[in-house]
């Protein structure tokens, strides 16, 4: 089994979207056994599956902020959509159950500097430090060819974590998310653009620079 957590303490950053777009892929791209596990109170993760139809791959998900973490030995893939405000023995047991972190980051100045103080928390965990899990970051919610764009691309690049996808603010995962389903399950004209700039998120996850030393 895989862990994949998306984790960034700073809320409306966009992780319950990268969650549910990763369980949507997992599922209906690769016919893995997914669970969700949803550890916002919030649960915006859990009403996408309350609104996803039975004619869609099934993903099992989990209340984690009210429940234990308990899902079937046959999962293949463990994706955990995490709370904002994360820190201390909390983030710590997250990071223990990661194999991959998907940390999001949204253009703007305060995102950014939010950013920084967090991976500096983050690289701090025993297990990262150890380089038993993986991390990667994904600019969310960018309008390329944008100043803001441009000083976040800058940023990012000089961040020692790899900067491995770029995704574009779009009404497709609005519109996706609305029917419980994620961009690869909508038909390809509409969402091609989108496809393309997850394109280098997939592959990264697909490679062994994704997944921890043994």
């Amino acid at each position: 089994m895989r862990t994949i957590v998306v984790l960034n303490a700073k809320g409306g950053c966009g992780k319950s979207t990268i969650s549910t777009n990763l369980a949507s892929y997992y599922a209906f791209e690769e016919e893995k056994k997914v669970v969700l596990a949803d550890y916002d109170p919030q649960g915006s993760s859990l009403a996408w599956l309350a609104a996803r139809d039975e004619q869609w791959p099934a993903v099992e998900g989990i209340a984690a902020f009210k429940e234990p973490l308990r899902h079937g030995k046959d999962t293949d893939i463990l994706i955990i959509d995490a709370p904002a405000r994360v820190h201390g023995k909390e983030l710590t047991e997250l990071v223990r159950r990661a194999d991959t972190i998907i940390f999001p980051v949204l253009p703007s100045p305060i995102d950014m500097r939010a950013a920084t103080d967090y991976m500096q928390e983050l690289q701090a965990v025993g297990k990262v430090q150890r380089n038993q899990v993986k991390i990667g970051i994904v600019a969310n919610r960018v309008r390329e060819n944008t100043i803001i764009f441009a000083e976040l691309y800058e940023f990012l690049r000089k961040i020692k974590i790899p900067y491995v996808a770029t995704l574009r603010d779009t009404q497709n995962y609005i519109r996706a998310e609305e029917y419980g389903i994620g961009i690869f399950e909508m038909p390809p004209s509409q969402v091609y653009q989108d496809l393309e700039s997850w394109e280098p998120l997939i592959k990264w996850l697909r490679s062994k620079r994704s997944m921890p030393d043994k």
